[in-house]
């Protein structure tokens, strides 16, 4: 039987949790084209979507390592819930965005909208692990990366027709729904944490109390384990040219407008953006299994993909080629993300996950709100045309595809490592005897 299929149908806590991620990120995807064309609309500003990227993205790396001792505190599921129900009456306040001077409220809604989701994505991350086998756990995060990208081609490109036709307001209305269903969806899994997760010490002290405690508990988790330090940085990597999703914006406005619709023109390029993206880690799970060995081995050649691609891009002469580029650069895209999630699930204890996500999503928003905001300055300040910086930022990730083929050299395998293609890992504490001597030898 079909793995994901077969997940889909034996899991019911996956299955429900995947429902709701579903209907929420298709709400997103209305939601950010919405946004986009929103602030295009009204200020007519390259630098006012870049802000609005940079929003969308930075608060994450304030509140991520915060929010990761939080989600190795509290119940998961719960957390969860209550962050959707959040997020979606925030969301309600872009209803109210009339003219260019209430463009502040876009920037406060969303900024506490992504505050929100810097609890619940670490939590998402963390708890699938708990309700999946060893063996379900590629597959699961496949199929929730897949279903992103399928929502991100369905949701961008709808929501750009509905934004031109319904209007903006209806894109919105339906992204506050969305997260009222997903904690629907969610409150009906039933999760039980991990029995071998060692609970969290009984808080004493100022430190203990705040959390520092275990917020430092966790970078010296990630610091005396090299290899999981590596694999935090295989997003923030991708993030160092990330100014390549202001770039589909105006590429849609200024370069392939749809019938002149801004938001039709942005809609098809971000669709373009998810069939790549989900096709990505199915299609090679399917030709290389998910030996663990075979999933590092990918994560370099992948940084080159992504970064050849962007540089046709930038030489594409119709939307159609446009939108290949863009499709097959974020094919590579994904495999960065699947896999690197999927082995840091594999290396992390449960005890730790949240943290370590946490940490992961703080350093990919940092990146990329720092190329976003380069890539705006230099399209509205340094007078640079769109096809010039997709050349320049497609050429910028050869850079951590070089230092990722570096790290590779010289990482070890740990004793045990199975070479049966699809049986990957299974969680460890990473504690064995002998394994202080492995971990050395991984990254020199």
């Amino acid at each position: 039987m079909n793995p994901y299929l077969s997940l889909l149908r034996s899991n019911r806590n996956f299955r429900l949790l995947f429902i709701g991620q579903t209907i929420s990120q298709l709400g997103d995807w209305f939601n950010a084209v919405a946004v986009f064309a929103l602030l295009l609309d009204l200020t007519g500003s390259a630098t006012a979507v870049a802000w609005m990227l940079i929003v969308q993205i930075l608060p994450i790396a304030i509140v991520g390592p915060m929010a990761g001792v939080v989600v190795d505190r509290v119940d998961r599921r719960r957390l969860m819930i209550a962050t959707d129900l959040v997020r979606g009456g925030l969301i309600l306040g872009l209803l109210f965005i009339r003219s260019a001077d209430q463009v502040w409220i876009a920037y406060v809604v969303m900024a506490l909208t992504v505050s929100a989701s810097a609890f619940f994505e670490p939590a998402r991350m963390a708890i699938i692990p708990s309700i999946t086998t060893a063996e379900e756990l590629l597959p699961a995060n496949a199929l929730s990366s897949a279903m992103w990208s399928a929502m991100l081609a369905v949701g961008a490109s709808l929501g750009g027709i509905v934004a031109a036709v319904a209007g903006r307001n209806v894109a919105f209305a339906i992204n506050a729904a969305s997260f009222f269903a997903s904690a629907y969806f969610i409150a009906r899994t039933h999760y039980v944490p991990d029995p071998s997760a060692a609970p969290p010490p009984t808080a004493r002290g100022l430190a203990a109390v705040t959390g520092v405690t275990d917020l430092i508990e966790g970078f010296g988790y990630v610091r005396r384990h090299a290899h999981v330090a590596a694999l935090m940085f295989v997003k923030a990597g991708w993030g160092l040219a990330g100014g390549v999703l202001l770039l589909l914006t105006i590429f849609g406005q200024r370069i392939f407008p749809v019938g002149g619709s801004t938001a039709a023109g942005i809609g098809v390029l971000y669709g373009a953006r998810g069939i790549g993206a989900g096709l990505g880690p199915i299609a090679l799970r399917w030709i290389l299994g998910q030996k663990p060995r075979t999933l590092r081995r990918t994560i370099g050649p992948a940084y080159f993909m992504v970064g050849v691609f962007y540089v046709a891009l930038a030489l594409a002469p119709t939307l159609f080629l446009a939108a290949l580029a863009v499709a097959f650069a974020h094919f590579g895209g994904a495999i960065l993300w699947v896999f690197s999630t999927v082995l840091l699930q594999l290396e992390v204890p449960d005890r730790f996950r949240g943290r370590v996500f946490a940490a992961e999503l703080a350093l990919v928003a940092l990146t990329t709100s720092l190329s976003s905001y380069w890539t705006g300055y230099a399209l509205d300040r340094a007078g640079w045309s769109p096809r010039t910086l997709a050349f320049v930022l497609g050429v910028l990730f050869c850079v951590p595809g070089m230092l990722w083929l570096l790290v590779q050299s010289r990482w070890r395998a740990p004793a045990g490592e199975p070479e049966k293609p699809e049986e990957p890992l299974a969680p460890s504490d990473q504690t064995a005897a002998g394994d202080e001597e492995v971990l050395k030898g991984r990254i020199g």
